[in-house]
């Protein structure tokens, strides 16, 4: 089993400028948090871009769909910024053979409360359990990609 890990950028990458008292989005955090996991399977990360998910084109959804199509593995988790993930992985959906799981934070991984890697791990054992399809793991839940919303006020994923 080998799982290809492909960032995105969003907030779980973020990374704050205290000078600038802004955030940007920095280097993947995936490999740090698989190596501090202790994990035990075969995987690469791949950085297809960094971008906030608000910034998010439909060519950009295009890339990521096509780099899935046109590599071997099958097994895949995004991390993605959460205010336009659903859309994402409605754009992904029909890839045959495929399981992509979806994944972010509400709060950058690197801080010291973060939901990112409860997150990451969610969408570890979805991709590895779920039959091929396209899913968001967040909030604690596995919801299908056509079936999930961000509730901006409550600050969590739900289904629809």
């Amino acid at each position: 089993m080998k799982i290809q890990f492909i960032s995105t950028g969003g907030t779980i990458d973020k990374i704050y400028f205290d000078a600038l008292s802004q955030f940007e989005v920095g280097d993947s955090i995936a490999t740090a948090i698989l190596t501090d996991a202790l994990v035990d399977f075969d995987y690469d990360v791949v950085a297809l871009m960094k971008k906030d998910s608000i910034e998010m084109t439909g060519t950009d959804r295009e890339s990521i769909r096509s780099h899935i199509q046109n590599d071997s593995n099958t097994q895949f988790v995004i991390t993605h910024g959460t205010d336009t993930m659903p859309e994402t992985a409605k754009a992904l959906e029909g890839i045959p053979g495929k399981t992509i799981v979806l994944t972010g934070a509400l709060t950058p991984a690197r801080f010291r409360t973060t939901d990112a890697v409860f997150n990451l791990g969610m969408a570890v054992a979805a991709v590895q359990t779920a039959k091929p399809g396209v899913y968001i793991a967040m909030s604690g839940q596995v919801f299908e990609a056509s079936r999930v919303r961000k509730n901006r006020e409550e600050n969590r994923f739900e289904a629809i």
